[in-house]
């Protein structure tokens, strides 16, 4: 018989949530050396043995990363795959001159990730979260959603059927209510914030209505590029000028957007562009800055650098100021950085997620005085400059937070048994 789970496949963070026979809900729990967690890194690394004729070999999520750190000149990770689902100009990679299309490359880490989670892709069929709006400038939604099925159809996994990530986490919130409610849900994950206003009336089974959604392509990964942009670009060049037969011209900005975003980074590693950066640092007043940044992509530092930022975000969710700490790739950071600042960073950022909060709100046709309850999950929804505009916009009594990690696959996982998904798939 085959297994019924949901699936929230992030941009960061994966989780598998599976029904239990009391009608219960659980996570599956990985192993990260002696801790068991809830969440699976959206990573793969690849890597080939010395028969350079086979096949690259690959790990995913704890493993990528441990295969990656083992030997980071001879791997490849690749990492915030579903950060490409709905950009037409991805097609394809090679990964050891061998070509792979996005689909097969989810379509491996799914299949990692149950097989992580003690489930047999072929014996599992699968509620797949979506958010709202695809990541990216140019997103197509629909070929997000396509893109997204077909990878795990690749995966080997019979029935799958999607539903709105946002959606899912208020499915998993309404088993907290006891009276009619209409409720906004605001759901951050890496990539892209999603928001829904549903209605739930209580009882067995509780009725839940879709008003209405938005969504945005900002969420954690933006704001860890602004502090990166802030902080750690203008110590490998960005702003920097070079001269060229006499004439002053800026470095290219675009070095610095590709480094800020960790998905990107992998791709500033091929030849042509580091001896383009070097040829720019050659001509420019501070060479030893960008040749810092070529250093910092040849020994593939970018994993360890996006995790200090992260922490040092993480601590400002915390304390009003947080130390950025990095050394690594002859690069060596000690910088303190006050909550104040990385808030005036964000603020164009906030603005467009408070509009598309209102965006939410007048497609369901609901005020925010006739919203009775707040549900945010996700990481960034720990960020205080983040819950005070819900707080500023519903009244901070309305706002409450939860499962920041598991929600939506959980809520995944309730709406595929609401549906009447089959056991035997």
């Amino acid at each position: 018989m085959a297994a019924l789970v949901g699936i929230d496949f992030g941009t960061t963070n994966s989780v598998v949530a599976i029904p239990r026979a009391d009608g219960g809900i659980e996570s599956a729990r990985f192993a990260l050396g002696p801790d068991m967690l809830d969440t699976f890194r959206t990573v793969l690394c690849f890597w080939q043995d010395r028969d350079a004729g086979s096949a690259p070999r690959h790990a995913a999520g704890p493993g990528a990363i441990e295969a990656y750190l083992d030997d980071a000149t001879d791997s490849r990770l690749v990492m915030s795959m579903k950060t490409y689902l709905a950009q037409r100009s991805f097609k394809e990679t090679r990964i050891f001159g061998r070509p792979m299309t996005l689909e097969t490359l989810v379509a491996v880490f799914l299949r990692e990730l149950l097989r992580s989670a003690g489930l047999d892709p072929a014996e599992t069929c699968v509620v797949a979260g979506r958010p709202v709006r695809f990541a990216g400038e140019t997103a197509d939604d629909a070929l997000g959603e396509t893109r997204l099925l077909a990878a795990f159809k690749e995966a080997g996994i019979g029935q799958v059927e999607t539903a709105l990530e946002p959606e899912a986490a208020g499915y998993r919130f309404a088993r907290t209510l006891r009276n009619p409610a209409t409720v906004l849900i605001g759901d951050f994950g890496g990539g892209t914030s999603d928001f829904s206003v549903l209605r739930f009336e209580p009882g067995t089974p509780g009725r839940v209505t879709s008003l209405g959604h938005s969504g945005i392509g900002i969420a954690g990964d933006t704001f860890d590029y602004r502090v990166i942009d802030r902080v750690v670009s203008p110590l490998l060049g960005k702003g920097d000028i070079y001269t060229v037969m006499g004439k002053e011209l800026p470095v290219p900005p675009e070095y610095f957007s590709n480094f800020a975003r960790w998905h990107r980074l992998s791709l500033m590693r091929a030849p042509r562009t580091l001896r383009e950066i070097e040829e720019v640092a050659r001509l420019s007043a501070h060479p030893e800055r960008l040749r810092g940044l070529i250093r910092l992509i040849e020994e593939e530092q970018g994993y360890a650098l996006y995790r200090a930022v992260s922490a040092a975000k993480a601590e400002l969710s915390r304390d009003t100021t947080a130390t950025l700490r990095f050394h690594g790739g002859g690069l060596a950071i000690e910088q303190t950085i006050a909550r104040d600042a990385f808030e005036e960073w964000i603020a164009a950022d906030l603005a467009r997620l408070d509009n598309t909060v209102a965006d939410a709100l007048a497609v369901s046709g609901v005020t925010a005085d006739a919203v009775d309850r707040v549900f945010l999950t996700g990481g960034t929804s720990f960020v205080p400059a983040v819950r005070r505009l819900f707080e500023h916009r519903f009244g901070a009594e309305k706002v409450s937070a939860g499962g920041e990690f598991v929600s939506v696959a959980e809520g995944l996982a309730l709406i595929g048994l609401d549906r009447g998904m089959s056991a035997s798939g």
